[in-house]
């Protein structure tokens, strides 16, 4: 039996809204945008989400999909019942109150840092799932002002552990979040010059920004930090201003609480052996990279510390696949069934320590016969003054994983691009678009391609006219 998430007296008592036609109606679901919708749901009319839409205008879209009630805030004249309120955002806000608050959460967790974040949210939640605790996790990379209160709102009464992702672009916007979110652990996954241009004391701004995590925690809640992080000592001095006392690391560093101790890195995989607070663990990721096998202790630190079974949670990482966009294979049908054309997409987000970690991914997969090693790459932005340096720093990297060709868009990725020797430029284009056209038809059998770039980017369209091939 699915687990009723909202009745209508809760939705009133957290929103304040008005009730009309019907009040004796109960929700397994929240949405916000009508084409998830399934049966069952509370939909929500948000105005000024995706791209400026007035969510009243898809509320019978809504209510022909299932939906058992909308939170508007005019009547609408639909045959669906509804709860009016002054502002949608405000309500989903006190929804995502009302649901922190009614869960008897054992532990709330919040994650934040410059890369990584998507990756140690599932992990934790795929660990925890194979625990004796119920949690509830972020949907997708739902991490900002809100996507945080939207996870909220969709957490059961039931929930054990809440796993919530937590991003920014600016200062002063982690604080509300977690805030809203309350977690008793805090996990920074790095610290890197990504969103830089939006801070004019560069990467202090960062630190500080990203240390906001801890503005909604007391005293008896723990941080798990970064040991190998040039600026590990800039976090633990903020966790220790913050008034926490339980600080935990993770890393290669001799000192690390979650230490790795062996990292076995394969094409298609790494073998990880480690001590996460002096007991041993070894499991097999599906994900390639020293970063994601490091990443993974700062998961299994945190389960541990919430007191969940540590063997359980390392055994169940190993079911864990990539995430779309962040480092998943693909096929690609290239005219010769015995020799595909392989695709490395990483093309939902990028940054100069991202990139470099792609890379080295990309060095370890092995072309085909007759293949070649190919970047296909989109500007990293919010860069601000650094970003043509910054892409001029990934020629070195480029060569040294033993790419035999660079195509790319966008004007920062022209530096790299004339960077690069001749024998290694493909081609270069304004946009992505422009690429996509061009990047097929260069391709032969048995080529490996990486394709990456920030999501502005939009190098996903570079994606889909490879994928196109095989139809």
């Amino acid at each position: 039996m699915t687990e009723i998430l909202w009745t209508a007296d809760e939705v009133q008592k957290a929103t304040e809204g008005k009730l009309i036609n019907g009040d004796d109606w109960k929700a397994t679901g929240f949405a916000m945008d009508s084409r998830t919708v399934t049966s069952g749901d509370i939909f929500i009319a948000m105005v000024g989400q995706r791209g400026g839409l007035d969510g009243h205008d898809f509320v019978q879209s809504a209510a022909d999909n299932g939906a058992v009630a909308a939170i508007v805030t005019r009547e609408l004249d639909i045959n669906i019942p509804q709860i009016i309120v002054k502002d949608s955002y405000r309500a989903m806000v006190d929804l995502g109150q009302f649901a922190r608050n009614r869960a008897a959460l054992q532990k709330s967790i919040a994650i934040t840092g410059s890369v990584g974040k998507t990756g140690v949210r599932k992990m934790l939640n795929t660990a925890f799932e194979a625990t004796h605790l119920r949690p509830h996790a972020s949907i997708k990379s739902y991490n900002n002002y809100v996507g945080v209160p939207f996870t909220l709102a969709n957490m059961k009464a039931s929930t054990d552990v809440g796993v919530f992702e937590i991003g920014m672009n600016h200062a002063n916007e982690i604080t509300p979040l977690s805030k809203m979110v309350r977690p008793n652990i805090a996990i920074i996954t790095w610290i890197a010059a990504v969103h830089i241009e939006n801070f004019d004391n560069g990467i202090e701004g960062i630190i500080q920004a990203k240390s906001e995590i801890f503005d909604g925690m007391d005293a008896y809640g723990s941080a798990i930090l970064p040991r190998d992080n040039d600026h590990y000592a800039a976090l633990v001095a903020n966790a220790k201003t913050a008034g926490l006392s339980k600080i935990y690391s993770f890393g290669e560093h001799e000192e690390a609480d979650a230490k790795l101790i062996d990292a076995i890195i394969a094409s298609n995989g790494t073998r990880v052996m480690a001590d996460i607070d002096g007991e041993r663990v070894s499991y097999t990721l599906l994900i390639p990279g020293k970063h994601q096998a490091i990443n993974s202790l700062s998961a299994l630190l945190a389960v541990k510390l919430a007191g969940g079974d540590l063997q359980a949670a390392a055994y169940a990482l190993e079911q864990i696949e990539p995430v779309e966009g962040r480092g998943n294979h693909e096929k690609i049908n290239s005219g010769d069934p015995d020799n595909p054309i392989t695709l490395i997409n990483e093309s939902y987000n990028a940054s100069p320590v991202a990139m470099n970690a792609a890379f080295k991914v990309l060095a370890m997969v092995d072309p085909g016969r007759g293949g070649r090693r190919i970047a296909v790459l989109g500007d990293m932005l919010e860069l601000g003054a650094q970003a043509k340096k910054m892409h001029e720093d990934l020629a070195m990297p480029l060569q040294a994983a033993g790419v035999d060709l660079l195509y790319c868009s966008g004007k920062h990725m022209k530096a790299l691009y004339d960077k690069m020797p001749p024998a290694n430029q493909g081609e270069h284009r304004e946009t992505a678009e422009e690429l996509a056209e061009i990047v097929p038809d260069a391709l032969v059998p048995g080529d490996v391609v990486m394709v990456k770039g920030s999501l502005g980017s939009k190098m996903k369209a570079v994606v889909e006219a490879m994928r196109a091939m095989s139809q």
